[in-house]
């Protein structure tokens, strides 16, 4: 008979190996700035030109002209941020035209703002589909938000700009 190696050995391995991983996934920080990569920002400018590399001799393919637009971070180069919108839309802008004010854009039409995190809660308004209003906090399921002078509690699955697992205070 052969000898035994036994499984435990390369289970822990492998389970080490997996830890690690999601830890470095979990921990990418933007080479420029040490933030979090992906994050979410705002588009600072009422118009920005959405470029296909990080710099002017790059062809802009677009224009954002969405002042306040919740936008995703997704890589960064020098003064440069490569960006995402709610559709995947994006490119390489300049950080200048960015800010660190956290927005969302509504998801659902007509969408209620409830006076508490609660689905039952009393509303006290409802937002059109595509209403970009300021965030505020979340919990594990609601965020508090503002907009056109009204403020309230929206689920997370109705606004995009927050990553699903995000806590605010």
């Amino acid at each position: 008979m052969g000898k035994r190696t036994g499984i435990r050995p390369i289970l822990a391995v492998v389970l080490a190996t997996v830890v690690a991983t999601a830890a470095m996934a979990e921990k990418k920080r933007g080479p420029v700035t040490n933030l979090p990569i992906p994050r979410y920002v705002s588009l600072k400018a009422a118009k920005a030109n959405v470029r296909r590399g990080p710099s002017t001799t790059h062809r802009i393919d677009w224009i954002f002209k969405r002042r306040d637009m919740p936008l995703v971070v997704t890589a960064e180069h020098g003064h440069w941020r490569r960006v995402q919108d709610r559709d995947g839309a994006g490119g390489w802008v300049h950080y200048a035209l960015l800010s660190g004010n956290r927005t969302v854009i509504v998801e659902a039409d007509m969408m209620p703002l409830n006076m508490r995190p609660e689905p039952n809660a009393p509303i006290s308004a409802q937002l059109e589909l595509g209403v970009v209003a300021l965030l505020d906090k979340c919990d594990p399921d609601w965020c508090r938000i503002s907009a056109g002078g009204y403020k309230g509690w929206a689920r997370k699955s109705d606004i995009w700009g927050v990553a699903a697992d995000e806590i605010r205070n």
